[in-house]
């Protein structure tokens, strides 16, 4: 498997709660209250993806770091995934926007008007 794909599941609890300097039954806990959903394998094995890495480093650094209960780290947690989303739309939708603005120039321009 490619542990470089972020969202590959690729990780069994044991090297996972080594990879985040946490208890197995911590991970076990974030699963159960929705901080974390990592992949089953067929045989019902938890699989990690650098992707639930990176979040569970990023629950630890909210909850130690910064004092954020866990409720607070999904709440933040939650708001971030969604920005992001929504910047990966609007720069769809920027380029989109772009390549539409370029597309009229040139017919513009193939009808003699001039643009500025």
């Amino acid at each position: 498997m490619n542990a470089g794909a972020p969202d590959e599941p690729c990780y069994v609890i044991s090297v996972a709660s080594r990879m985040v300097e946490l208890h197995p039954q911590t991970l076990r806990y974030y699963e159960r209250i929705g901080l974390v959903v990592p992949e089953r394998s067929a045989g019902s094995v938890r699989l990690y993806s650098p992707g639930d890495i990176d979040r569970l480093r990023k629950v630890q650094r909210l909850t130690k770091d910064l004092g954020v209960n866990l409720a607070g780290a999904d709440v933040i947690l939650r708001l971030t995934d969604t920005i992001e989303r929504l910047q990966v739309e609007m720069d769809e939708m920027h380029a989109a926007l772009e390549a539409e603005i370029q597309r009229l120039r040139l017919r513009l321009d193939e009808n003699g008007i001039a643009v500025d």
